[in-house]
């Protein structure tokens, strides 16, 4: 009798266990027919076929190395603060030097060592921000971005320069290219033959990152 009697008095006479009880299903059923509102704006997840390309020159010709086929199931996330802001990205691409390849034995290793890829491995490209986020109903488009580079130690943070190109309603290709110097991290460009072959500072680096849309 006194559980049941319980029910029929003021609710400021119930028990405090049952003013809690009460207080929680009055929040789960207000709550019930609200939409909840994501996080987050869309995440990306990277898919086979990126890539990432460097083109230089020296005082006699030039050259153009690649990381092919990159593939690691990252994910880049995006959120949407406020319109008149860029739109803030997560994710990293994480790319091993030792992968470069020149298409030339000698000149590839003379990278590698230029790079210094025994006492750092990764190359690091962490996305930061988009102008905006890509319309799906756009074809291709111009945008621009901010990302930080980590290379033989250093950090640099670039504007870079995109191309978005989509591939299907949930998939597409981010195109981003940027002119970076190897002194920016430090590093004096490589000379051959007694300094006769001189490598410029300049370097073209141009990655394309293949992804599939998850929201």
């Amino acid at each position: 009798m006194i559980i049941s009697t319980c029910f029929f008095m003021p609710l400021y006479q119930a028990p405090t266990m049952l003013k809690l009880l009460l207080f929680f299903l009055l929040l789960f059923l207000s709550g019930f027919n609200q939409s909840v509102k994501k996080p987050y704006l869309a995440k990306w997840v990277i898919t086979k076929g990126c890539s990432l390309k460097v083109v230089g020159s020296t005082n006699v010709n030039q050259f153009s190395c690649v990381i092919a086929n990159y593939y690691k199931p990252d994910t880049l996330t995006f959120y949407k603060e406020r319109t008149a802001e860029p739109t803030r990205i997560t994710g990293t691409l994480k790319l091993e030097v030792q992968n470069f390849d020149c298409q030339n034995p000698v000149m590839t290793a003379n990278l590698r060592s230029t790079l210094k890829a025994k006492e750092y491995p990764y190359l690091i490209i962490k996305f930061i921000s988009l102008s905006r986020y890509p319309a799906k109903d756009i074809q291709t488009g111009a945008l621009k971005g901010v990302v930080s580079i980590h290379l033989a130690g250093i950090t640099k943070r670039y504007e870079v320069d995109y191309r978005f190109i989509p591939n299907g309603t949930s998939a597409l290709t981010l195109v981003g290219t940027r002119q970076v110097n190897f002194s920016d991290f430090n590093i004096i460009p490589p000379r051959k033959i007694g300094g006769m072959i001189q490598t410029n500072n300049e370097l073209d680096v141009q990655f394309s990152l293949k992804a599939k849309v998850l929201d």
